[in-house]
């Protein structure tokens, strides 16, 4: 899936779920049915952007296992 424009997201590669404190790799997105559901985080509102993994992990965020390594915890 392409990176998005709409939500908190201004094309950044990484998007935190606010919610879960889970950060996704919007280039290494799984976008199966019970993949990343990125879209479903946006409308929610629960989306929250970084521009490195490294920002991520900074904030307390954890990897997705799915288009990430897994956990880091």
């Amino acid at each position: 899936m392409p990176r998005r424009y709409k939500g908190n997201m201004k094309g950044e590669q990484h998007c935190g779920n606010v919610h879960k404190t889970e950060v996704h790799d919007l280039d290494n997105e799984d976008t199966g049915t019970n993949g990343c559901q990125i879209d479903e985080i946006i409308a929610a509102g629960h989306d929250r952007p970084f521009t490195s993994l490294t920002e991520a992990h900074g904030a307390g965020y954890d990897d997705c296992a799915k288009c990430l390594t897994g956990s880091k915890w």
